[in-house]
């Protein structure tokens, strides 16, 4: 098959999926398209044990979709561009400290209780995986994805404080964890020995210089916007701003979404304070509120397909059973460690470690770098094991979460 026609291929299911939430099941836009192509897959999967032609086509369709390829040279750049965007700096930046705990701390000690936890949990069971690739899992699995957390906190209604530090660990988690992965993959492939003094140019590259080229072209972009007023070539400027600045960031090995993220943040706090018109403002804000809605659609329901291109074995399913109580409570330990670090849990936010716990979740980027994977041992658990820890925090974590929020006001006023 064609790109072109894998494309066409993919959005008309998604909206396919799309229209039947709609119609049926009423599910929020992302979530219930991600459900409805997961259930779709599954009956699929179900009826292909006396339907093995439609099921091996569907498969073969699936593998035809290069699912990293499409995250990380497709959709990533735009929907973090769009994300930040809409992100308030003045307000982010009263937060710097617990997000960048989150963000650098965070993510490292989840990355080694992940992958110790899984290591010995599997042991306990009698299945073998080195340690290298469990912790190659942890360091996959530990980033807050940007594209399912900004989605779902419009809606969850946490405070404001818990709700910041959760946007701004998930929009610059990944520099870290793009660092940790690519050692420990190194690592794991016999590749590599990295020293103290290595790995920290490689983080001070990778994170130093995805801001320094954000902030260029977030400048870059703020000055043309004050010269043009054309809202068309406005938008043009952003989309570059987005998929350029991408780009650029690959070619010169810094951090593709730390350069986004800060461009992004530049343009939306910058840009739109002063250079624009009401009516620019109105048009360029409105494309990419749309893009992001339709791009997020996509890849959620491309999340509820992929479940065709995996492993069915009792191994797997072990390890996905494993995999989700372990990264919940490394979760949980790294929350508790960076905010105590900061001395800013408890207080006003007597539920921010529950919130923040619970809120913390992984959605396509993690699946993307589980298939990005190279052949090794284990390699099957861990993408399934991947898989199952996304669709629970995406179907379990993220609908409960405003609920959970909602118990926790009434039970702080009730105690007041």
């Amino acid at each position: 098959m064609t790109l072109f026609q894998v494309s066409g291929a993919v959005l008309t299911a998604v909206a396919v999926f799309g229209y039947i939430n709609h119609r049926f099941i009423r599910l929020p836009d992302t979530l219930g398209t991600t459900v409805v192509g997961l259930v779709a897959s599954l009956v699929l999967l179900a009826f292909g044990f006396n339907e093995s032609g439609a099921v091996a086509q569907a498969q073969k369709f699936v593998q035809h979709i290069d699912f990293s390829e499409v995250v990380f040279h497709g959709l990533l750049g735009l929907l973090l561009f769009a994300g930040s965007l809409h992100v308030n700096f003045s307000e982010l930046k009263t937060r710097l400290l617990p997000i960048f705990l989150l963000a650098t701390l965070g993510v490292v000690s989840s990355t080694l209780v992940v992958g110790y936890g899984l290591h010995y949990g599997l042991r306990l069971v009698g299945q073998e995986v080195p340690l290298l690739h469990c912790l190659v899992f942890g360091a996959l699995i530990s980033p807050t994805d940007p594209i399912a957390v900004l989605g779902i906190l419009k809606k969850a209604g946490a405070p404001k404080n818990v709700e910041l530090k959760i946007t701004g660990e998930s929009l610059f988690n990944d520099g870290t964890a793009v660092v940790a992965f690519l050692l420990l993959l190194g690592l794991a492939s016999g590749k590599g020995s990295p020293t103290v003094g290595g790995t920290a140019m490689l983080l001070l590259k990778e994170v130093a210089g995805g801001i320094g080229l954000g902030l260029v072209i977030g400048w870059g972009v703020v000055a043309l916007l004050r010269e043009v007023h054309s809202y068309l070539v406005e938008i043009l400027a952003t989309l570059a701003a987005a998929v350029g600045g991408y780009a650029l960031a690959e070619a010169l090995h810094v951090s593709a979404p730390l350069t986004v993220v800060v461009a992004g943040l530049m343009v939306g706090n910058k840009g739109a304070v002063r250079p624009m018109s009401e009516a620019t403002r109105e048009h360029l804000f409105s494309f990419w509120t749309l893009l992001d809605e339709i791009l997020n659609l996509v890849l959620f329901g491309l999340i509820g397909m992929m479940i065709l291109a995996l492993s069915f074995g009792l191994e797997n399913i072990v390890a996905s059973a494993i995999a989700i109580p372990v990264v919940l409570f490394a979760r949980w330990m790294s929350v508790v460690v960076s905010l105590g670090l900061s001395r800013v849990e408890g207080g006003s936010e007597p539920h921010a470690v529950k919130v923040l716990t619970w809120g913390g979740l992984r959605g396509g980027i993690s699946i993307a770098l589980a298939l990005s994977l190279p052949q090794m041992e284990g390699r099957s658990m861990l993408i399934s094991a991947a898989y199952a820890v996304v669709l629970f925090s995406l179907l379990v974590q993220a609908p409960t979460l405003g609920p959970l929020i909602e118990r926790l006001k009434g039970g702080a006023a009730a105690k007041g």
